[in-house]
């Protein structure tokens, strides 16, 4: 008897069904001739179940295939339509219109011949079958948490992406972030009123944090007959995205929930980055650039730039490594101390006795651990508030006895205060120095120069690499959803846009992994310590080393690698 195996089938009308092998959602001569399919965990089907089980299939030498809902899992008997582009007078000339089924991105391209093939996930991309026709969509979209580079040109792609490329006309901008849904806050959008939006900072439709209260935004969306709803967000926002999706299903709604991830300080996992990043590390320059003019200008200056980097310090590192004006890099992810041997006050003493000057650039996150002071409060979108590092360490700079240097030390501290980039505010007090053959201290004056890099960042407009890949990542998002796919979440795994199931990228965060050699780079190119003893370093590496019946972390040009989870120190 010919074996059969429960394969899931957008196609089919029961997707709980058994079928035969040749009757699946990959074609049927790749399944057929490898006999790819060994298992699949199909969605419940249970309405009471908060949470869906991950569909994953198992296939030959180590192949696993993660994918994501479809509205086939929970609604039967769905008819499809012919996918417009294939009339699209802008494709004519597109020598293969449509994604194949079968096509998955795996998520590991660096393996040895003996490696199993890893982890896939579905190619993003249009169908030959689509699940709505054009006159029957109402979409919205809506921009939660924080600003970034690249909002208002993801807003503009999804309005111009229905339109030209499906003829889908009713589309609405819910304002204000997750409340707007219930405070019936809407603003329609058509191409005529995006059409120039990306050319600004932030979002035409505002944002806020919080307000996510999932029966009501349902309500709103069943309420006002949304069928597609795309949620621009960070981890916070793409987990309130999920619940929104279970809840959803719960009530059996044809309603496809997309994800597209947006966090400045590239710290959702599996993608290859996140939009706005590179636009963030391009605006670093000025700053640090400041920090640099300021510190050279003077004697023994030392300019200290403040960057974002909550728990990941990859703007920092890369800001880092495109100046080449750095001397010192300090980031969450890699623990520092001040004082003793090794130390950053040593390091600081030994680099202006060098060259006479010193830029620090130092993230939001960095030396949480150092603080006297611990804080349990949260922000609106449950982010706990991080103490003011900066200013703790200039404390700790001015009360530090300098009795290494007979010169005092003139500090330029370049620095987030919530104000813009061209506002100063100076602070002159007194800096106690011990010279080497005298116990008696002198008084001298020093300045802090207070400027904002973090608004400036976070509120211009994309660059042209981001506008380039926020229009990707639009246009993808717009292919999964009229191709019946929800719960899901859109991003370049490899340099492919895959869609990806909303638990992959909130179940943790991506952070810089300082055993990796993009690390190693940055410590050559400044010349700073690690200031990590053989102890600390010992423990990153177990800490980091995945379980011994798997494959030794893959790592492509010493690029962090985004299916394992990096530790935060």
């Amino acid at each position: 008897m010919e074996p059969r195996f429960r394969c899931f089938d957008p196609s089919s009308s029961g997707y709980n069904s058994p079928i035969s092998v040749t009757r699946n959602h990959f074609s049927n001569s790749y399944c057929a001739s490898t006999n790819i399919i060994r298992s699949l965990r199909t969605p419940s089907m249970d309405r009471n179940s908060n949470k869906s089980e991950p569909k994953i299939v198992s296939g030959d030498a180590g192949y696993v295939f993660e994918d994501v809902p479809h509205f086939t899992d929970y609604i039967p008997n769905l008819p499809t339509y012919p996918n417009p582009l294939k009339d699209n007078p802008s494709y004519s000339v597109v020598k293969q219109y449509f994604v194949n089924d079968d096509d998955t991105v795996a998520q590991k391209i660096v393996v040895h011949k003996s490696s199993p093939r890893g982890m896939h996930l579905r190619r993003a991309g249009p169908r030959q079958k689509v699940y709505f026709e054009s006159d029957e969509v109402h979409a919205c979209i809506v921009t939660c948490g924080g600003l970034c580079p690249g909002l208002n040109t993801v807003i503009r792609e999804i309005v111009c992406g229905l339109y030209h490329m499906y003829g889908v006309n009713k589309i609405l901008g819910i304002e204000g972030g997750y409340r707007g849904f219930y405070a019936r806050n809407t603003v329609p959008l058509t191409p005529k009123v995006v059409n120039d939006i990306h050319k600004r900072g932030g979002t035409i439709l505002g944002t806020s944090r919080g307000g996510h209260d999932t029966s009501k935004i349902v309500d709103s969306i069943q309420d006002r007959g949304i069928n597609q709803v795309y949620i621009i967000g960070g981890d916070g926002s793409q987990k309130g995205a999920s619940v929104i999706y279970e809840e959803i299903k719960r009530r059996g709604l044809k309603v496809a929930v997309a994800g597209i991830p947006k966090t400045i300080d590239n710290d959702i996992p599996v993608i290859d980055k996140s939009f706005g990043f590179d636009t963030a590390v391009e605006e670093a320059q000025r700053a640090i650039n400041a920090a640099h003019v300021e510190a050279e200008s003077v004697e023994n200056g030392v300019g200290v730039v403040k960057l974002m980097g909550r728990y990941s310090g990859f703007i920092a590192m890369y800001a880092t490594l495109a100046s080449r004006d750095v001397d010192c890099c300090l980031i969450p992810e890699s623990p520092f101390f001040l004082e003793g041997p090794g130390g950053l006050f040593e390091f600081i003493q030994k680099r202006l006795k060098e060259i006479g000057h010193m830029v620090i650039v130092i993230a939001e996150g960095a030396g949480q651990e150092l603080l006297s002071e611990s804080q349990d409060a949260q922000d609106a979108s449950g982010n706990k508030v991080l103490q003011d590092v900066g200013l703790w360490l200039s404390q700790k700079i001015k009360v530090c006895n300098w009795t290494r240097t007979s010169s005092f030390l003139f500090l330029k501290w370049i620095y987030t205060i919530g104000g813009i980039y061209n506002s100063e505010v100076a602070f002159v007090g007194l800096f106690c120095k011990t010279s080497e053959d005298s116990h008696e201290s002198q008084a001298y004056r020093f300045i802090f120069i207070l400027v904002d890099p973090t608004y400036m960042i976070r509120a211009v407009p994309s660059n042209a690499s981001d506008n380039v890949y926020c229009t990707l990542l639009a246009h993808s998002a717009v292919h999964g959803a009229m191709a019946g796919y929800t719960g899901f979440t859109v991003g370049p795994v490899n340099g492919r846009h895959a869609y990806i199931p909303f638990y992959r990228v909130t179940e943790t965060q991506n952070k810089v992994v300082i055993t990796d050699r993009m690390w190693a780079r940055l410590l050559s190119s400044t010349n700073q310590p690690s200031f990590l003893s053989a102890k600390d370093i010992e423990q990153a590496r177990i800490e980091e080393e995945p379980p011994a019946q798997e494959d030794p972390p893959t790592q492509l040009n010493g690029e962090n690698c985004k299916d394992q989870k990096s530790t935060s120190k």
